[in-house]
């Protein structure tokens, strides 16, 4: 009988996400606080004859090469090591295209699955490269804990991670506003919204463990996508503006979107308006890990 690995995949919030100007590789250099919460996609990963990762997922049509397989081909090159064929059975939680993650998380966990299968620890050299053959957020979950849990400031295209002692007393309420924005479109609007005369006062990065250890109603964390969101979609600002009614301690975007949260340090307080805007809106409460 063939053994079969499975493996959790958490999704990330930011908070803060600064937006620097496109770089000239094409890319943009970011400041931000990442932090997994326990929503998670699950995989489970059997080994197969074909040299090759194979993945299945009855929720939604995956194109032929996606994050998993992108990590599947950079952990090959990245290790001396014959490494088997995969079968990946892929159940998703985390909504896709939400700006939580989930695909490069779960890029983070096949490869921790590989490293059980092939028996090995891989170097931060090793986990950097697999993560830059794969997507920029992979970064920062190739550097979380065993579990894939973890909290880290990162900068740079997402390469630059200092991981910090992560906050487990927050819960947050998050809103799936119901709004489909690809990264490319979101950073093509973040690129006009930098062109044009938009003046935003951002923390300074050296500053912004110090204000996540704050109470959230002190928080002054920006989350540039969503200046530049919010522009284009009314959804979004609702979403935003239920929140900040309903008494959330800090409210924002994660990522490009289009999922909005509000942070509570009460738990009893956050059940409450999840009740409340259910009723009008796709809400899923969260505990920060």
């Amino acid at each position: 009988m063939l053994k079969e690995y499975r493996e959790k995949a958490y999704a990330k919030v930011n908070f803060n996400l600064r937006v620097l100007p496109r770089r000239a590789d094409g890319f943009h250099d970011i400041e931000s606080i990442f932090q997994t919460v326990n929503l998670f996609d699950e995989l489970t990963v059997t080994v197969q004859q074909e040299k090759k990762c194979t993945v299945v997922c009855d929720s939604m049509n995956l194109p032929q090469e996606n994050t998993l397989t992108l990590a599947y081909k950079a952990f090959c090159e990245a290790v001396d090591f014959d490494v088997p064929g995969l079968l990946v059975r892929l159940k998703k939680g985390i909504p896709s295209g939400g700006g939580l993650g989930g695909g490069s998380a779960d890029a983070a966990a096949l490869v921790r699955v590989l490293e059980k299968i092939c028996n090995l620890e891989l170097s931060d050299i090793q986990r950097d490269f697999i993560a830059g053959k794969t997507g920029s957020d992979v970064f920062f979950f190739m550097h979380c804990d065993s579990e894939g849990r973890g909290c880290a400031l990162v900068s740079g295209r997402g390469e630059y991670i200092k991981k910090i002692e992560a906050r487990k007393d927050l819960v947050l309420l998050l809103i799936f506003p119901g709004v489909s924005s690809s990264t490319k479109e979101a950073y093509g609007l973040v690129d006009s919204y930098l062109q044009g005369e938009n003046k935003v006062e951002y923390p300074d990065f050296g500053q912004l463990e110090a204000i996540y250890r704050k109470n959230p109603k002190e928080w002054i964390f920006i989350n540039t996508f969503t200046c530049a969101l919010c522009n284009k979609y009314d959804e979004i600002k609702s979403a935003l503006n239920a929140l900040k009614k309903s008494g959330a301690e800090y409210c924002d975007m994660s990522g490009s979107g289009s999922t909005v949260f509000g942070v509570f340090t009460l738990e009893q307080q956050a059940i409450s308006i999840s009740n409340l805007l259910c009723e009008s809106w796709n809400c899923l409460l969260v505990q920060t890990l």
